[in-house]
């Protein structure tokens, strides 16, 4: 019966979300998104099932010439070669986690959605920290299963791209992506000793990038977008966080995050202004603006409201608190300064899907630095 409820729920959610699309009209856009929703929203799948597969079709590019003529591309691949770090000697592992130790909180108190309400204040200090410790443990489980999504989209995107340069960076970021498993499997497991199954809206994310045949959507889905919310997400705990063990790892994951949405930048600029019909950009405009509707809905934390205040008020209440909460406006900020000025540096912000962007109130975002500019120490210093 849970299931049935929060199948109906998520429904209820997405259905907004692919109204939203039927109202665009691009029955394409909608084609590709209702597979990934069903097996997402209602199938569930990445909960009931232990490892789940996904139907892949697109073309793997071998240049035969070896052409080495992107000198952007050459210059980010060593920046890529200088920048590898071994999570096992480089990470502090030494370092204590006790997440009910205040003095070196997880996240700050105004941060949990529901810090000013009775229901959490009335709680003693250990059992808000044990929240804290739940909330946390929420967040970075979805890091973990986006790395994972990260580390196979990198495997093909590395196939995928043309010409030499992009395919020596593929393979940076396949190693990068591999590592950041690595790093967060072991935070979770070894340190706060408790983990969370994916988000359906991360899944449905997920399965739809994975599942396309198209490239470029590839490229778009995970460097420009889910990149994107990930050195967001990153940069927000990184500025809230006491935990120094915590705070180590993200510094050296922001800086390989910003070289891995510099690569989409480049890899789509020329091909999405110059190459594409206006048919093909107006599908990827629409594409991308689903995508990013899932985003603004992944972080409602509805795994964690289940285990401690499903009990206490309903997920509609959750959701509005969740959304109006410091921490989802500090998560926003810093998520969409980044992503918007991309979307408009590769000519994804026409004046056609402006009024989308403007009524979720995004647009006040698209003068920021976008990613060939924008180096990892700005996102460190933002952080």
């Amino acid at each position: 019966m849970t299931q049935l409820k929060t199948a109906v729920a998520n429904l209820r959610q997405g259905g907004s979300v692919l109204a939203e699309a039927v109202m665009r009209g691009n029955l394409k856009t909608l084609a590709t998104m209702l597979g990934p929703a069903y097996r997402g929203f209602i199938l569930q799948r990445a909960k009931r099932e232990e490892s789940t597969p996904i139907e892949v079709g697109y073309t793997s590019r071998f240049d035969w010439h070896y052409r080495r003529n992107f000198p952007e591309m050459a210059k980010l691949y060593e920046a890529a070669k200088s920048g590898q770090w071994n999570a096992s000697k480089d990470v502090d592992w030494s370092i204590d986690v006790d997440p009910m130790d205040t003095d070196k909180a997880l996240m700050p108190f105004d941060y949990f959605p529901l810090f000013d309400m009775p229901g959490f204040t009335a709680l003693s200090e250990r059992e808000r920290a044990t929240q804290l410790h739940g909330l946390m443990a929420w967040m970075l489980s979805q890091f973990l299963h986006g790395e994972q999504g990260a580390l196979f989209a990198a495997a093909q995107v590395t196939e995928c791209i043309d010409g030499l340069d992009g395919k020596l960076f593929g393979s940076t970021q396949v190693v990068d992506e591999g590592r950041h498993v690595e790093v967060f499997h072991r935070y979770l497991t070894e340190k706060l000793q408790k983990w969370y199954p994916v988000n359906d809206n991360l899944y449905v994310i997920l399965d739809a990038l994975m599942s396309d045949s198209r490239w470029d959507i590839k490229f778009l889905g995970m460097q420009i977008l889910v990149e994107g919310l990930a050195l967001g997400a990153f940069g927000t705990i990184r500025t809230g966080t006491k935990e120094p063990l915590i705070k180590e790892i993200l510094k050296y994951v922001i800086t390989d995050e910003a070289r891995h949405v510099h690569y989409g930048v480049l890899a789509l600029r020329d091909f999405y202004l110059n190459q594409l019909s206006e048919h093909e950009r107006r599908e990827r405009e629409d594409w991308t603006c689903e995508i990013v509707a899932l985003m603004r809905n992944r972080f409602l934390a509805h795994e964690f409201y289940e285990e401690y205040w499903a009990h206490a008020m309903s997920r509609a209440e959750w959701d509005r608190i969740a959304n109006e909460s410091k921490i989802m406006d500090v998560f926003r900020v810093t998520m969409f300064k980044r992503i918007i000025p991309n979307l408009k540096r590769i000519g994804l912000l026409s004046d056609r899907v402006r009024p989308h962007y403007e009524k979720m109130g995004l647009l006040r975002f698209e003068v920021g630095k976008s990613a060939p500019e924008l180096t990892a120490s700005d996102l460190l210093s933002d952080a």
